[in-house]
């Protein structure tokens, strides 16, 4: 198999980036490919962290730099500290996956996939470097691929499996 692909998933909020991402997660892993995914959590503060009674929170919780549980074939990392992206990139593969879907991080270098709830975010967001495909706001003119609605789900996965045949030049 060729190199890790990276593909951002880019939109504001509400715009359906979660629910592409983890659609798409179902589709490479129905082919046979392993996923790995890394999300911007860009609704302000810390992501939700585990119950301060467990064990883990109670080390972070003390000053612990890193705290890491590992058990029933699951790890679960915690950082003190929020590590650049190219950093956090390297966490989020470790395990060389296939393919890395980045939810977020639009200003970051990339492929894009750009999703639209209204023309207003196209005039924000058409500037971007990297853009592969826009999703929603059928209104919307671009010379790029545009898939018109988020709902069409058969084009949504025909142009990922396309891009990531395209960029691996082999079938899946």
């Amino acid at each position: 198999m060729g190199a890790m692909k990276t593909l951002h998933i880019v939109g504001f909020k509400n715009s359906g980036k979660t629910t592409l991402v983890a659609r798409w997660v179902r589709l490479l892993k129905k082919h046979g490919l392993s996923v790995a995914v890394l999300k911007h959590h860009g609704h302000g503060g810390q992501p939700t962290m585990p119950d301060a009674t467990t064990d883990t929170m109670q080390f972070f919780d003390n000053g612990a730099d890193v705290s890491v549980v590992a058990g029933g074939g699951a790890v679960q990392l915690l950082l003190n500290e929020e590590p650049a992206f190219t950093e956090l990139k390297a966490l989020a593969t470790s395990g060389n996956p296939h393919t890395l879907l980045i939810e977020g991080y639009k200003e970051q270098q990339g492929e894009k996939v750009v999703l639209l709830r209204d023309a207003e975010d196209w005039d924000a967001l058409q500037q971007l470097q990297g853009i592969q495909l826009v999703v929603g706001c059928p209104e919307v003119a671009t010379a790029m691929p545009h898939i018109g609605s988020r709902t069409d789900v058969e084009k949504l996965d025909h142009w990922l499996l396309n891009w990531i045949e395209e960029i691996n030049d082999e079938t899946i």
